[in-house]
């Protein structure tokens, strides 16, 4: 029988977060980084030591947000993504985009031997694999693509646990950690070296005034030289015009309890997506499975997703959704959109490595140095014509269907009514109803309940409220509490 005994990461029951305080003053700083999962947090490693006065703010707490909810693999063997970067862009990009990701593993690497950080870092060979012949040749293309690259690949016809596959591959030199873990250690390296660090601390507005910007609180204001936009679903960005350069994805992970000692990652490229991982507490052993990934805009129903694990019939201890941010090209939005502000967005699924590359990209940029990887990423590259249909395409289907049906017929605790002309989502538990508008503040869209996670999800661009109405993820700013 398969119990759901934690509808959250594995990762929240590891670490211990020590709160730090909400911005009650006003501030000046050279830097402002708003956002504190790993890639805030490690934007504001890199600038340390450059003698800037540098300040992190958080709409929540730190951590929270999409790291939290990562399987935290240090790979470069990502699905077919040189396959289709060569496609979408080009062979150049390719290459340059894996000796990115190389070189992101070696940073992550390097700061935790060097600053001794515990976050269960250990070398995890890659696999990819496929269970579907139809598949081979497209495996068989990525690695005589990464062959041409100069990496040693090995050819496998079964993965480390003896599961039998059609046709795979293996690398080495890729890693696994408990992102959550390195989080933690680094953000108390920065407090160390003078980096000011607020929680609960959301910016409502930038405001250029001359060669600074001024970014509002609810009472207070920062001013600083530059902003560093290290958001999920950058929501400072109209001229950036985000909804037609992404569509996003919705994935479903669990945490069970391994008894064999293993220890590798794998990804197929069959569908439903298939990827594990494995993972030592200090107490157990557990597999993390990752199975199924839909458009953001497609097939609504997370329960029906999340039910789909019962087919295997293990006993999970975790269950949670992530969602990921996927470029028309493939390639990450990382770089300057306006004079002295940065963004670092669109990961397609692989924000550890993203992350901490486009840290050392944003740094070099804030100094004025060389940088190889700054053309590749650079965010202001025209939209991608061949992947406009599927961009264009989710994000209207998102906002029509959320539009026009707000009450889904899955929906088994919540019911919608309308009072005083505004829709309310009415979530029924035990003899408690509670009430929050359905309408997200970004754009207009209805949320969606999720019934296994019990939040209120935004269909088109991600946002995430809790049954209170607050929101927990963006790009929303503002809350749906029921007034």
């Amino acid at each position: 029988m398969v119990i759901f005994l934690k509808n959250y990461s594995i990762w929240n029951d590891e670490v211990n977060f020590i709160k730090r305080d909400k911005l009650d003053k006003n501030i000046n700083v050279d830097i402002l980084v708003i956002g504190g999962g790993i890639t805030g947090i490690s934007c504001c490693f890199q600038l340390i030591g450059t003698n800037k006065k540098i300040a992190l703010v958080d709409a929540n707490s730190i951590g929270s947000g999409i790291t939290s909810r990562t399987t935290g693999k240090l790979t470069f063997l990502q699905e077919g993504i040189y396959s289709k970067i060569k496609k979408y862009s080009n062979a150049n990009n390719a290459k340059l985009y894996y000796e990115a990701q190389k070189d992101s593993i070696k940073i992550v690497k390097d700061i935790v031997t060097k600053e001794k950080i515990n976050c269960n870092f250990e070398k995890s060979d890659s696999y990819l694999f496929c269970e579907d012949e139809s598949k081979i040749n497209n495996i068989k293309n990525e690695k005589k693509i990464l062959e041409n690259f100069g990496c040693e690949v090995k050819e496998v016809d079964s993965l480390p646990d003896k599961n039998k596959c059609g046709y795979g591959i293996k690398v080495d030199g890729t890693y696994c950690f408990h992102p959550l873990k390195y989080l933690v250690e680094l953000e108390k390296v920065l407090l160390n070296r003078g980096v000011k660090i607020y929680e609960n601390t959301r910016i409502y507005s930038i405001n250029e005034f001359g060669n600074y910007y001024i970014c509002k609180s609810d009472k207070y204001s920062i001013h600083t030289k530059e902003v560093v936009l290290a958001l999920h679903y950058p929501y400072f960005t109209v001229p950036f015009f985000m909804p037609f350069k992404v569509h996003l994805e919705k994935s479903y992970v669990s945490a069970f309890l391994e008894k064999n000692n293993l220890n590798f990652n794998a990804i197929n490229l069959d569908k439903p997506v298939k990827s594990v991982r494995f993972y030592k507490s200090d107490e157990n052993k557990y597999k993390i499975f990752l199975y199924g990934s839909r458009n953001l805009a497609m097939d609504v129903n997370d329960k029906k997703h999340f039910d789909k694990f019962k087919e295997f019939n293990y006993d999970y201890k975790y269950l949670w959704s992530n969602i990921d941010i996927i470029t028309g090209d493939f390639i990450p939005y990382i770089g300057e959109i306006m004079k002295g502000v940065y963004i670092a967005t669109g990961y397609n699924t692989w924000g550890m490595t993203n992350s901490s590359i486009a840290a050392v990209v944003i740094r070099d940029l804030i100094l004025k140095k060389e940088n190889k990887y700054i053309n590749l990423f650079n965010p202001k590259r025209g939209i991608n014509i061949l992947s406009l249909p599927l961009v264009f395409g989710s994000n209207a289907k998102s906002y029509i269907e959320s539009t026009i049906n707000s009450n889904k017929k899955f929906y088994e605790s919540v019911r919608i009514e309308e009072i005083n002309g505004k829709k309310i989502g009415i979530y029924n538990y035990g003899n408690k109803e509670y009430k929050v508008y359905i309408k997200c503040p970004h754009m207009g869209c209805n949320l969606v309940f999720n019934e296994v996670e019990k939040t209120w999800d935004c269909p088109c661009h991600g946002s995430r409220f809790n049954i209170y109405g607050k929101v927990i993820n963006g790009p929303s700013n503002f809350d749906i509490t029921y007034k």
